[in-house]
């Protein structure tokens, strides 16, 4: 029996780096966003998180994350 998962193939996954003292504040305003997407820290001391979205709210959260005060640089 194949047992697709829906809109499986639809998850973006964004490596990105930030100053490891503004994590908490992306956390918050992601959460904040609310459905955009989830931030998870790989690595704190060097400011590394894994942001999930979607291909449908990517661009709006890529938007919201370029207007932020400070610099994120995604990670190829």
């Amino acid at each position: 029996m194949n047992r697709e998962i829906p809109f499986a193939d639809s998850d973006v996954l964004i490596k990105a780096r930030i100053p490891r003292t503004e994590i908490q504040m992306l956390v918050k305003y992601v959460e904040g966003l609310g459905h955009l997407g989830v931030v998870t820290t790989t690595d704190r001391m060097a400011g590394e998180v894994l942001i999930q979205a979607t291909e449908y709210t990517w661009p709006d959260l890529k938007k919201a994350l370029e207007a932020m005060s400070f610099e994120i640089v995604i990670i190829e």
